[in-house]
């Protein structure tokens, strides 16, 4: 049996990799695609890192996978609480537990919302841990002892550290680029090392890792990235962080080449992303204009905000924000898109009763999509998707209420504002539906045009590439068109039985200590996914 690499490029675009590959700038990649199959990967409904990628690793939708948000939105009481998002609120199996008992090994490396890791046949360094917890974070326990061995090992710059990640999809001072740009070069060279150990003296039947820098890269330098926004006389300051980004792309094609060679000639490479990247120009402050429009208060002394942020410094979390007794509908986060409507049947408090829920759902999503931009005509919001729309599944209950798709993909701000539109000071880098997939090596057909894959496709190949029967129960489907006709022949695809249930009952929170899961949920507000 061949080996199976899963390379993930968080955030990942053809709209920049391909005048890259064109340009020299990334060579190897250039190479690799042209012998390979690619097309564009279409990620969640709302394409987030939060949901998306438990969509490809599990094969499943974020209705059912159970994943919708960096945290677990929990309702039903007097106020909305949230809790970190882990590997427990996972309702499906991910193919790292699908291949282990099937007695195949696997390395994971840096993939969200698997902290705590659960047991496998293999390893696993889960991402999104702040270095502090590393050593406890991995498994098999014994794991962290074998890294510290690894020469240049740094915990503090191969795990996310809120103490030097930055607001990646707020306002970064341009003293700062520099700095954002190179820590995240080392950073994929840290994941990169570990990955060249267990090839080199370990290899596993499937090797996973997620490089993560091109999405941070890309929110706050998309205007130095994007071919179609680059001045015709950049300034030194533009010329100098655009260096910075490409040296970023070089560094990351030779590691991409690295990789592909100590898999071997045998090996079949996937290369994905969890979504795309685009432009963003508009701020749009949700709660304000929800307030505006007589569905939330504001709590007394709640700052507005002058700046253009997504969230405001102070606050622990957003529930301190909203006068509860007159708040019937509200956004907690700006990563989830996300307004939440408060559904009760008590009389005495506010809130919207259930037999008007639907009604006041629809009022609310056609002013929503009636909203226009002042200084431009344009509307501010593009889709609106009820959680019935965007999140069929056993666990749609947990989603917002409703989910907004912006005129130009943007994060949403949940902050007190002077108005609820307003302009970026320059374009950003936001989040797009359409992201990359790539494969290579052996049994794939060469020079292949895809037409656009879901992003939950990319399960049943890797079960395929592994020899293994594709459980009956995967929303995604086995994209044969991948591989050459010959070597479907030679090995047809399987059908499995369904993934084990995850469903028995309460979600278990494993055992995360309140200093963490404080630093944790620290750790995604200054990255500027939560208020």
């Amino acid at each position: 049996m061949s080996r199976t690499v899963l390379i993930g490029l968080d955030g990942a675009t053809f709209s920049i990799l391909d005048p890259l590959m064109q340009e020299g700038v990334m060579p190897f990649l250039n190479e690799f695609t042209s012998r390979g199959a690619r097309g564009e990967l279409l990620s969640t409904a709302l394409p987030l890192t939060a949901q998306a990628w438990p969509a490809l690793f599990t094969g499943r939708s974020p209705g059912n996978h159970g994943v919708f948000d960096f945290v677990r939105v929990e309702r039903g009481r007097e106020r909305p609480t949230y809790t970190l998002s882990t590997s427990a609120d996972l309702r499906c199996e991910t193919i790292w537990s699908i291949a282990s008992r099937q007695e195949r090994s696997v390395l994971s490396l840096n993939f969200p919302i698997m902290f705590p890791p659960q047991p496998l046949n293999g390893y696993m360094v889960p991402g999104f841990v702040p270095w502090r917890h590393l050593r406890r974070a991995v498994y098999p326990p014994d794991l962290y002892e074998r890294l510290q061995a690894l020469p240049g090992f740094d915990p503090k710059e191969l795990a996310l550290d809120y103490d030097l990640e930055k607001r990646a999809i707020q306002s970064l001072p341009e003293e700062e680029y520099e700095d954002w740009i190179r820590l995240h070069i080392r950073r994929e060279e840290r994941w990169f090392e570990i990955a060249r150990a267990f090839l080199t003296e370990d290899p596993c039947d499937l090797t996973a890792i997620l490089f993560d820098g091109m999405d941070k890269l890309q929110h706050v330098c998309w205007r130095l990235l994007d071919p179609a926004l680059l001045p015709e006389e950049p300034s030194p300051w533009e010329r100098k962080m655009r260096d910075l980004c490409l040296d970023y792309f070089r560094r990351l094609d030779s590691l991409l080449a690295e990789l592909v060679a100590l898999a071997g000639r045998d090996a079949r490479v996937f290369m994905a992303s969890d979504h795309g990247f685009g432009p963003t120009d508009q701020i749009f402050y949700a709660n304000e204009w929800l307030e505006r429009n007589g569905y939330l208060a504001w709590s007394e002394g709640v700052p507005v905000d002058r700046e253009g942020m997504l969230h405001s410094e102070g606050h622990r979390s957003t529930v301190v924000l909203f006068d509860w007794d007159r708040t019937a509908a509200y956004a907690l986060t700006p990563s989830s898109n996300g307004i939440f409507i408060d559904v009760t049947e008590d009389p005495a408090r506010p809130g919207v009763p259930p037999d008007e829920y639907e009604a006041f759902r629809r009022r609310l999503s056609e002013s929503l999509l009636a909203l226009t931009d002042p200084a431009t005509g344009q509307p501010v919001v593009q889709r609106v998707m009820t959680r019935e729309e965007a999140f069929p599944g056993a666990h749609m209950h947990r989603a917002p209420d409703l989910t907004l798709a912006l005129r130009d993909h943007g994060f949403i701000s949940v902050v007190r504002a002077e108005q609820p539109v307003r302009r970026r000071p320059w374009i950003d880098g936001t989040h797009r539906p359409e992201g990359v997939f790539i494969a290579g090596g052996e049994g794939i057909q060469a020079g292949l045009s895809l037409p656009p894959l879901s992003i939950m496709d990319v399960a049943p190949a890797l079960l395929y590439s592994l020899d293994l029967p594709i459980p009956e129960d995967l929303e995604g489907r086995l994209a044969s068109e991948i591989f050459e006709p010959s070597f479907i022949e030679a090995t047809p695809p399987r059908p499995g039985e369904p993934t084990l249930s995850l469903d028995g009952g309460p979600v278990e929170q494993p055992e995360i200590s309140a200093e963490e899961e404080a630093q944790l949920v620290e750790q995604l507000r200054v990255l500027g996914y939560l208020e």
